[in-house]
């Protein structure tokens, strides 16, 4: 389950299914890889081919999932849940 977000144009897409400060070619891929972040129960629920999931270096432990191009969903994952989930251009 997502828990929060750092990013509020994110949260806007997830919670309404539009934003218009986010890209509309990106949006439909985001909110797949949202539901998926909001339903799974464990960390490996997240390896999905596509998707191209793993930890980043750092700490607080983030982990990322590719989007597409550059852009990614990065977030920290605490009992079992998203927290601080961002989009952000991570290359």
């Amino acid at each position: 389950m997502i828990r929060s977000f750092r990013h509020k144009d994110l949260k806007e897409l997830f919670l309404t299914g539009k934003s218009s400060k986010i890209a509309f070619i990106l949006q439909k891929r985001i909110i797949r890889r949202l539901d998926a972040l909001d339903q799974a129960e464990d960390l490996q629920d997240l390896n999905i081919p596509g998707f191209n999931f793993h930890g980043l270096l750092g700490k607080p432990k983030r982990f990322t999932i590719h989007v597409n191009g550059p852009w990614c969903l990065t977030f920290e994952w605490k009992d079992q849940h998203a927290c601080l989930v961002d989009l952000e251009q991570y290359h």
